[in-house]
């Protein structure tokens, strides 16, 4: 079995590893491989691909060719299946390349999976959800404890037991941080919260009023004593801007009209933008930039 050294990320997926233990067929050498000849891994962690994203690499790639070879593992005769790169691989299809250079290294499945789930965890290409799921996966299918997996792929214990926490939550807010309409810490703080119901109640004020991880933190306190104390909790209070948001509203304006513009804001939240001017060119030229503003809505 393919022995993976202990606190390896972010030196690349090479370093992960251990040559003398794994038979590689090729993995110095840079292979030219016909696109036709590869599919995907069924096993990739990674559920979505920005087609933007897509197209922007395609595009580079016309231009560059690919910079960063794949990691293939060889299926058959004329196969290969990837390990590291699909996203690369997609890309090269949009571009319409006919190869595509590639190493081609030996993998079992399981090695096959830590090392997909390694090479996206260093790319930060993975959601949290997805690393969550590959996780659980790794745990179940080849009967590894939290420790066991921890060594395999280099995090600690924790980190995976946080991970894993996540998919107690409810589908929707699994949805939600896996298009990061929240992110973990909001996740950790929806976790002390022990009713599904009233997780997914805060969990929906987080996406209204983008409540800060601090105040869900505080919220999810509320709540959980509310519940029991066998009370319904109280809807927590539209947040208001504060003085720091208004100097950051203030600057970004300034910055973007060319002028000192200047607002006010009293308790009930009522107040009015100022945009000065001291003579005419000015006035031309706020008019210039409200002109373009409303041309580029339209």
């Amino acid at each position: 079995m393919m022995a993976l050294k202990r606190n390896a990320l972010g030196r690349g997926l090479d370093s992960l590893i251990q040559m003398d233990d794994v038979p590689a067929r090729g993995s110095t050498a840079i292979n030219d491989i016909q696109l036709e000849l590869i599919s995907p891994n069924p096993e990739q962690p990674r559920t979505t691909f920005d087609e933007e994203a897509l197209d922007e690499l395609a595009a580079s790639i016309r231009e560059l060719g690919i910079i960063q070879p794949l990691s293939l593992r060889k299926t058959g005769e004329n196969s290969y299946q990837i390990i590291a790169g699909e996203r690369r691989y997609r890309a090269a299809l949009k571009a319409g390349l006919a190869s595509v250079p590639a190493y081609i290294r030996t993998a079992n499945d399981s090695e096959l999976t830590e090392m997909a789930l390694i090479e996206n965890i260093q790319r930060e290409d993975l959601n949290a959800i997805e690393i969550a799921l590959t996780f659980r996966k790794l745990i179940d299918q080849y009967n590894l404890t939290q420790e066991r997996l921890s060594e395999r792929i280099g995090k600690k214990r924790a980190t995976i037991a946080n991970f894993l926490r996540l998919l107690k939550l409810p589908a929707e807010v699994q949805l939600g941080l896996r298009d990061k309409r929240v992110d973990m810490g909001h996740a950790r703080a929806l976790l002390t919260i022990n009713d599904p119901s009233l997780q997914l109640k805060l969990y929906n004020e987080i996406v209204k009023q983008g409540l800060s991880v601090r105040k869900v933190e505080e919220l999810a306190k509320s709540y959980q004593q509310a519940a029991e104390n066998g009370e319904v909790p109280e809807k927590p209070a539209p947040q208001r801007m504060t003085n720091h948001d208004f100097d950051i509203l203030k600057k970004h304006l300034s910055a973007s009209f060319r002028t000192p513009v200047q607002f006010t804001c009293n308790k009930q939240g009522k107040g009015k933008i100022t945009f000065p001017f001291s003579n005419e060119a000015e006035l031309e030229q706020l008019i210039a930039i409200f002109d373009t503003i409303k041309h580029s809505e339209g």
